[in-house]
């Protein structure tokens, strides 16, 4: 079996979970010469990243047309060599690389006949606790609660809301608001349930402003604060974490296995979201969890895009004792609930390991790629 085309096709979609927003994906088919195809997706976010991932998994092609899609790792270092000069560090370069490594693993399982949790080793857990992951809003924090607890009808068992999004919500600006969302959100959910907050690109917290809020916070067993601080700032996270005793969350924008060794290197990082669309596939991401089981932390999947990368991020997040939960999206959307026939989905709260399929265990409907196809 040999590869013989690689097809970027850039996508653009409107996100309820997002306040309707449009959001930007690169997905990637890649088909084998008797005609087997995987998918995977790098997440651009942006109109002006999708056309130059596009671009460069184009330039790319010639590593991997040709080969075998068996040989993932092969494939996968060849990319970062191609890109030594250009994505050294990360960057577009590590979505592009993202993107080809998911459709070659589901290419592998579907070749070899076991899904892609089993090619890395099978699962280490018999099921994963569920989580909503949505953005707040609305003006009115009791509707907010009230929309919280109809999410969570349906078993899921706890929720990470987003500060800063689009909307009414004004979270992440006024200590007031904040506390009291935080605490009528608790009072909502009960003392059981598992509650995240996670900061927006928009909030600019500096150290002792975020020290005082987080220090409120710690009244009502948040979970984990996501980058309260930002992507990085050492100093000011080991200040943070000392002072307060709910853990630090963040490492989401890394590329690389590197970026990721200097955030665990720091020690201030409690829980490590890594996001497989954008940090280097399900090779790259396999490699981050290694890591952060061996420091001794958690890992969290950020598989907030389509189907594909919910199933990537399924995969290893059951492959790995460092993954804890797994989030999804509330709201139905077109990426994630008519892009394949049988999305990823929890039963009463729990999701299961994905070892019933071969590959990625999902089946494109390409008609809908057609509609949002840039």
């Amino acid at each position: 079996m040999k590869v013989v085309s690689v097809e970027a096709i850039p996508v653009a979609y409107p996100e309820p979970n997002d306040f309707d927003a449009t959001r930007y994906l690169c997905l990637v088919k890649i088909t084998t010469d008797d005609g087997v195809v995987g998918w995977g997706e790098a997440i651009t976010q942006f109109p002006e990243a999708n056309p130059a991932v596009a671009a460069l998994i184009a330039g790319m092609a010639e590593f991997v047309i040709g080969r075998s899609p068996v040989d993932t790792e092969a494939v996968w270092r060849a990319l970062k060599d191609r890109a030594w000069w250009y994505g050294y560090g990360g960057g577009l370069a590590s979505n592009a690389i993202a993107a080809i490594d998911i459709a070659l693993w589901d290419i592998k399982g579907q070749a070899l006949g076991a899904s892609v949790c089993e090619l890395l080793g099978g699962p280490v857990h018999e099921r994963l606790p569920a989580i909503a992951s949505s953005h707040a809003h609305h003006e009115s924090i009791p509707a907010m609660a009230d929309e919280a607890l109809g999410w969570l009808s349906t078993g899921l068992q706890g929720m990470k809301v987003g500060f800063g999004k689009r909307g009414d919500a004004r979270l992440g600006y006024e200590h007031g608001r904040d506390v009291e969302y935080v605490q009528a959100m608790r009072e909502a959910l009960g003392p059981d349930r598992m509650l995240m907050i996670d900061l927006g690109i928009a909030i600019k917290w500096d150290v002792t402003t975020a020290v005082r809020r987080v220090q409120a916070f710690d009244d009502y067993a948040v979970d984990w604060v996501e980058e309260p601080l930002g992507a990085w700032d050492p100093e000011g996270y080991a200040t943070l974490r000392a002072k307060t005793v709910t853990r630090m969350a963040y490492g989401e924008k890394e590329w690389t296995l590197q970026g990721y060794e200097r955030v665990l290197a720091t020690g201030t990082c409690d829980v490590v979201g890594v996001d497989p669309g954008r940090a280097e596939g399900i090779t790259g991401f396999k490699r981050v969890t290694d890591r952060v089981e061996s420091y001794g932390r958690q890992a969290n999947a950020h598989a907030w895009s389509s189907a594909i990368v919910s199933a990537a991020s399924l995969a290893v997040s059951f492959s790995t004792p460092a993954c804890k939960v797994f989030e999804f999206k509330p709201l139905r959307n077109p990426m994630q609930h008519d892009l394949v026939a049988d999305p990823v989905a929890h039963v009463d709260g729990w999701v299961y390991p994905p070892t019933t399929k071969p590959g990625l265990g999902i089946e494109i409907d390409e008609a809908v790629i057609d509609r949002y196809r840039q």
